[in-house]
């Protein structure tokens, strides 16, 4: 697999500048080659893919071909040609072993549910097995949506999403791993991309605002004037702000915390030009869906954040 560069940032004034002529690189449609024949257009280009390994619980008995059992090797877009060599495949494949599973975090973008498919799945090799797909916005709490086999590669998570969510992980489980035997049992995948994407930006709490506190700082203002000026010249339908904090203090103090930073990024941008007409709501998490391990420092720093999902 091409890896693709990851736009999970605290946005700082310099980051956001930076940004700004990446993300509307990644944000243009593309076209990718199925795996079973074919071509699937992703509005969202490269940054559709998934981006991180949350975890990986390698089935039994396990590929023989070490290779071929590296879950980094599924991340960002697929890029195997149509006639791969055995080398190509171990190197751009993981083997889930027989009842092996994935799960996968989508970090610059989320899954949201779309007309039509939202969820399309690259499954390699010469047989293509039966993979349960589940979808969860903490990586706590699972939804099936599904399951791939053959030629169907693609979910829709519509009747199963939450109206209005945006989902971060997805989980795949090998359903019944016909091939118990030889280099690759159990599925085997590709890649994995959120047809249905929401671009997401992530800001370091920390910049916007004092410890313990919901008013913006002065660095905040900036920093949220020239996102307005950025998310403002693309075409969205709304915005979709979301409070998260650590595990730090009491779960309905955290919860109330991320409300009030959440309602407060919602009150700047809704006095900015370009956002000012701008259809905006706001959610808290509180500690609820934190992205790192909150016994560290540097874990729970990250926690802390607000994230501005862009629905398109």
């Amino acid at each position: 697999m091409i890896r693709k560069r990851h736009f999970f940032f605290c946005l700082t004034a310099c980051a956001l500048m930076m940004m700004s002529h990446s993300s509307a690189q990644a944000q243009s449609a593309k076209s990718y080659p199925k795996a079973q024949g074919g071509v699937i257009t992703l509005p969202s280009g490269d940054i559709s893919f998934a981006d991180r390994v949350h975890r990986f619980d390698e089935g039994t008995p396990p590929s023989k071909r070490a290779a071929a059992r590296n879950p980094q090797s599924i991340l960002g877009p697929t890029d195997r040609p149509k006639s791969a060599s055995t080398a190509i495949l171990e190197a751009t494949t993981l083997t889930l072993g027989c009842h092996g599973s994935i799960t996968l975090e989508f970090t610059d973008n989320a899954l949201i549910d779309i007309e039509g498919p939202d969820l399309h799945i690259w499954e390699a090799g010469d047989d293509v097995e039966a993979t349960f797909v589940e979808i969860s916005r903490d990586g706590e709490e699972w939804t099936e949506i599904g399951m791939v086999a053959g030629a169907t590669a693609s979910l829709d998570i519509s009747g199963h999403a939450v109206n209005g969510a945006s989902y971060r992980f997805v989980r795949l489980t090998d359903a019944k791993c016909a091939s118990r035997g030889g280099n690759w049992p159990g599925a085997d995948i590709d890649a994995v991309a959120a047809v249905g994407s929401a671009e997401r930006f992530v800001f370091d709490a920390g910049v916007l605002f004092a410890f313990d506190e919901a008013t913006l700082s002065n660095e905040a203002l900036k920093i949220l004037a020239r996102f307005a000026d950025l998310v403002g010249q693309k075409e969205f339908s709304r915005l979709v702000i979301e409070g998260h904090t650590d595990s730090k203090g009491s779960d309905a103090y955290n919860l109330e915390l991320s409300q009030r930073r959440a309602d407060a990024v919602r009150a700047y941008l809704a006095t900015t030009p370009r956002l000012a007409q701008s259809d905006m709501s706001t959610r808290a998490a509180g500690e609820l869906e934190p992205v790192a391990d909150n016994s560290t420092d540097a874990g729970r720093q990250q926690n802390r954040r607000v994230e501005v999902i862009v629905i398109p």
